[in-house]
């Protein structure tokens, strides 16, 4: 597996191109949203020009430790690892990145993470994180001698996250106080909390070289859950969260990035 602090490097034509973060599937649960998750899967293939980053928790995983009752599965986990593998093996060239996520990581006492083994049959290993992704997405023809501001070039950092509130607002905070600790990232896309957010960030930057002070802008994503309203969630009294759409622009004709939700 490679190391957290290995960039992923990808160049992709230049044009307007879109990226979906895509998590908190819990394949396997009672409560996943097969059909919808099913007709998104088929959708992407007739659309040009747009990616998925992968941010764990794409199975539900359930063990007898868990906080969801493992009776309650629908699925085995080989059988929820097939069928992730049939549904993204279609789409494993407009994969860009993945990390797993907390419910994978449930099988870290004999060394094994289902979404591992999905991106190693897929055969984009190298693609894949345990932990944090570091990504660089230039849009370019490949031509060094095009001038670099015909060449947008956009920094993600890509992680499950961790933590929780009931409260939108709150649930962000640590996703939030993380991304102010990295520089030159463009947008930090994280999930766990299953309450999908898309905020404006700025940093104060010092420029020591051309003695200049200026707030530098980043974009602040927290990704849908794919799941109905059910099981733990209203045992622990958590409000419902709405699943939305949520894709990432990236401008082809020089840098400009929006989030639509």
């Amino acid at each position: 597996m490679f190391d957290d602090f290995t960039m992923i490097i990808h160049e992709l034509p230049p044009r307007d191109t879109i990226i979906i973060p895509i998590g908190d599937v819990h394949l396997g649960a009672r409560e996943h949203m097969a059909r919808e998750w099913e007709t998104f899967c088929k959708g992407i293939l007739e659309r040009e020009n747009v990616y998925l980053f992968i941010g764990g928790d794409m199975f539900n995983n359930g063990v007898k430790t868990s906080v969801s009752n493992v009776y309650e599965e629908v699925m085995r986990p080989r059988e929820a690892k097939r069928e992730m593998v049939r549904m993204l093996t279609p789409l494993r060239d407009r994969i860009l990145a993945g990390v797993g996520g907390n419910h994978e990581r449930r099988n870290k006492d004999v060394d094994n993470d289902p979404l591992y083994d999905v991106f190693c049959k897929l055969d984009i290993e190298e693609r894949y994180r345990s932990n944090l992704a570091f990504v660089k997405v230039r849009l370019s023809d490949g031509n060094r001698n095009t001038p670099g501001d015909n060449r947008p070039c956009y920094t993600f950092v890509l992680a499950h996250g961790a933590g929780s509130s009931i409260y939108t607002t709150s649930a962000a905070a640590r996703p939030e106080r993380f991304g102010m600790a990295i520089d030159g990232m463009d947008c930090q896309i994280t999930f766990h909390t299953h309450k999908p957010l898309n905020a404006p960030v700025g940093k104060i930057k010092i420029d020591q070289q051309n003695n200049k002070v200026s707030v530098v802008p980043w974009r602040l994503v927290v990704g849908s859950s794919w799941l109905n309203y059910a099981g733990y969630a209203g045992q622990k009294l958590l409000t419902p969260t709405v699943h939305c759409k949520q894709e990432i622009l990236l401008s082809g004709r020089g840098k400009e990035l929006k989030v639509i939700q």
